[in-house]
C-alpha cells in the first residue's frame, strides 16, 4: 500500500511541475520583393510613397502599443527597409 501512495506523490509531481518554456519560432521575415509586397499589401512596382503609406497603416494595426506583437512590428519594418533599398539602389 506505501508504494501505491509513493506512486501517487511522485506522478502528482511529475504532473505539476514546472516545464521549461519552449521557444518562440523566430518571424518570418521577407526573403524577396514578391514576400514584401504581399506583407505591406502592395502590387508589384509600387512607389516610395505607397510603401511608406502601407507601412503606416500597419503599424497602427500591429505595433504592440496598440495591441499587435513585436514580431509582426518587425516582419512589417523588415518589408518596408527592404522594398525603400530596392527602390532606392
Amino acid at each position: 500500500m506505501k508504494w501505491l501512495i509513493a506512486l501517487a506523490v511522485i506522478w502528482l509531481v511529475w504532473r505539476y511541475m514546472p516545464r521549461p518554456a519552449r521557444p518562440k519560432p523566430a518571424p518570418r521575415l521577407p526573403r524577396d520583393e514578391a514576400d514584401a509586397l504581399a506583407i505591406l499589401d502592395l502590387p508589384p512596382g509600387a512607389d516610395v510613397e505607397a510603401i511608406r503609406q502601407a507601412h503606416r497603416r500597419l503599424i497602427g494595426q500591429v505595433h504592440p502599443d496598440r495591441g499587435g506583437s513585436a514580431d509582426l512590428t518587425r516582419r512589417v519594418n523588415a518589408a518596408r527597409d527592404l522594398l525603400l533599398a530596392r527602390r532606392d539602389a
